[in-house]
């Protein structure tokens, strides 16, 4: 089993096989319109702009269980998006990530990688976190908006990156990916 075993809406309503971006190196972000990590979706953009030519593609995944920060319907949060940030890459339908409803590849996604790899302990987001929704904190909950996973050309997830960590960041691992 890989993410290519999934299929998902995008906001225009079409359903896809993640099949589709087979050979591709990915990296599948929950997102939100109303969330102080909103502007990642400029790095984000930055990153598929930069390595689309090379095999690369972002898949956004709105979601509303986290503060309630995606409120809007499919086609205001595309809207929103494109307006705002310039995004080009594929912006899927409105899922949850945890829970009961949680949509099938972010279970998949949340077993294959149960923790943030490079989330600080000690930083100001996990303390919030902690002290105000513990909740969050147990086992392979996603965190927070702008949660990322990192999958390689065949379909594998190889790690799952926490809200704090910028786009910016992960240029290198994907630029390894892209050569391998």
């Amino acid at each position: 089993m890989s993410v290519y075993s999934f299929q998902a809406k995008l906001s225009s309503g079409e359903e896809i096989s993640l099949e589709t971006y087979k050979g591709k190196v990915m990296l599948i972000v929950n997102t939100a319109s109303q969330c102080g990590y909103t502007p990642q979706y400029e790095g984000l953009e930055r990153l598929y702009e930069t390595y689309k030519e090379n095999g690369f593609t972002v898949l956004g995944f709105p979601c509303n269980q986290f503060g309630e920060q995606e409120p809007g319907s499919n086609e205001e949060i595309s809207s929103f998006c494109s307006l705002n940030y310039n995004v080009t890459f594929p912006i899927f339908q409105k899922i949850d990530v945890n829970g009961k409803n949680a949509h099938p590849l972010y279970q998949y996604l949340r077993e294959q990688a149960p923790e943030d790899s490079d989330l600080d302990k000690e930083g100001a987001f996990y303390k919030i976190i902690r002290d105000k929704m513990p909740e969050l904190l147990e086992g392979s909950k996603i965190r927070w908006n702008f949660t990322k996973f990192l999958i390689d050309k065949n379909g594998n997830v190889l790690k799952r990156l926490a809200p704090t960590t910028k786009p910016e960041v992960i240029a290198g691992d994907i630029k390894k990916l892209l050569v391998k």
